[in-house]
């Protein structure tokens, strides 16, 4: 075991703390503007959309759908290096908004755009693999 510091795990602070505590629990969360009406991610003060203040935090259903990825061969950082080769994804949520994550649960080979895939974590961080029975032979992260 190592003291290197990791660069996977969040800083949490005041304002995103509800989120990164949602996420150790198994839960995805959003913000909603309750002017607009439009969810967004990541977590911000006000919408990126209309710049209103009146936000609040709401649960996200997980599902997504896989809108674009790249697979990285080479990441020196911790704890990336143990994990290469791995997938860096952008997914469209369900709710709207898209997200960066980390696809799991399936190899670079099963992945299409527009897949649907769901959320897992890993550490507390959100991840996301291929719903249930959508990739034949996929494996477990």
């Amino acid at each position: 075991m190592t003291d290197a510091p990791r660069y996977d795990l969040p800083e949490p602070d005041a304002f995103t703390r509800p989120y990164w505590e949602a996420a150790a629990q198994g839960s995805l969360l959003l913000r909603r503007c309750a002017d607009c009406g439009r969810a967004h991610h990541y977590p911000r003060e006000f919408c990126p959309h209309c710049w209103s203040e009146h936000v609040t935090w709401e649960p996200a259903s997980g599902q997504a759908t896989l809108y674009t990825w790249s697979v990285v061969h080479r990441n020196d950082l911790p704890p990336f290096g143990e994990r290469v080769p791995y997938v860096a994804a952008v997914v469209d949520l369900a709710e709207g908004p898209r997200m960066m994550t980390e696809i799991v649960r399936a190899g670079p080979a099963e992945l299409r755009a527009g897949m649907a895939v769901e959320v897992a974590f890993r550490d507390g961080v959100p991840v996301f693999g291929p719903r249930k029975n959508d990739v034949p032979g996929a494996r477990e992260a």
